[in-house]
């Protein structure tokens, strides 16, 4: 699945605690708490994990729902998994690379309607580096 293949210990000797709570085990943080919610600087957005480039800039947008919102990643850069977890199916997205957490994708919602994709990929900024 992934081109990074560490053991657990191996992630928490180069993860913070939250970091691998997330991105390990699909943790989630709390609304409106993460750094790059309201961040809109020109630059490419890394795994946390791994540094692998994730998103670029122009496709992030303010969605409101107080995560970080992309509506399309790099080609290649995250895999999508069903996600059973809450008694509904949701798309889970991690890292290609790594396998790290980043969230969630939502499709046809309506702020997403002015976008191709008419998708909005809920990211955890803990998941995230920022690169100008």
């Amino acid at each position: 699945m992934a081109g990074i293949n560490k053991s657990d210990e191996e992630w928490r000797a180069v993860l913070t605690k939250e970091q691998f709570r997330v991105l390990r085990q699909k943790g989630t943080e709390a609304p409106g708490t993460g750094e790059y919610d309201h961040h809109f600087a020109n630059g490419v957005y890394t795994c946390a994990a791994c540094d692998a480039p994730l998103y670029k800039s122009d496709t992030k947008f303010d969605s409101g729902c107080g995560w970080p919102a992309f509506f399309d990643a790099i080609p290649g850069a995250i895999k999508r998994n069903e996600d059973f977890s809450y008694g509904v199916i949701r798309t889970e997205i991690v890292c290609t690379n790594c396998g790290g957490h980043l969230g969630h994708v939502f499709k046809g919602e309506s702020i997403t309607a002015k976008y191709a994709t008419h998708e909005r990929h809920c990211v955890n900024s803990i998941s995230l580096k920022f690169n100008q």
